[in-house]
């Protein structure tokens, strides 16, 4: 299965009760093993957890701590990206280059790196002096 077909997959799981907004995440970790997620959503809406959260929690919970390609997918008509919290995590676990390819259910695709995604990132970069 690619990861594009992990994404879509997954996000049939999704809780999305509140919003009826399915997302599906896919992630390729340095290893190659592909961890996925899904939104889930929470009554007490900042309390729900995003794809992308949940495939970076399953990565890590497997003993892995960098990403080298990422895929999202919603049914929208244009592509979803991450949100900025998303887009913070990812960059914790990912270089800039790292391709994220965001989509649609019916195909439409849109290819960014996690730099172009979220430039000027916090990193650890900036604690050096700590």
């Amino acid at each position: 299965m690619t990861l594009k077909d992990k994404a879509l997959s997954v996000r049939e799981n999704a809780y999305a009760p509140y919003s009826n907004f399915k997302v599906g995440a896919a992630i390729t970790a340095a290893n190659g093993e592909i961890f996925v997620g899904c939104n889930v959503e929470n009554v007490a809406y900042p309390e729900g957890t995003c794809a992308e959260a949940g495939a970076i929690a399953a990565m890590v919970a497997a003993g892995q701590s960098r990403l080298t390609k990422v895929f999202v997918v919603a049914d929208a008509p244009l592509p979803v990206s991450p949100c900025g919290g998303c887009r913070q995590k990812l960059i914790e676990f990912g270089d800039g280059d790292v391709q994220v390819t965001m989509a649609t259910i019916n195909g439409v695709e849109k290819n960014m790196t996690l730099a172009e995604l979220m430039p000027g990132a916090f990193t650890e970069q900036h604690l050096e002096n700590t």
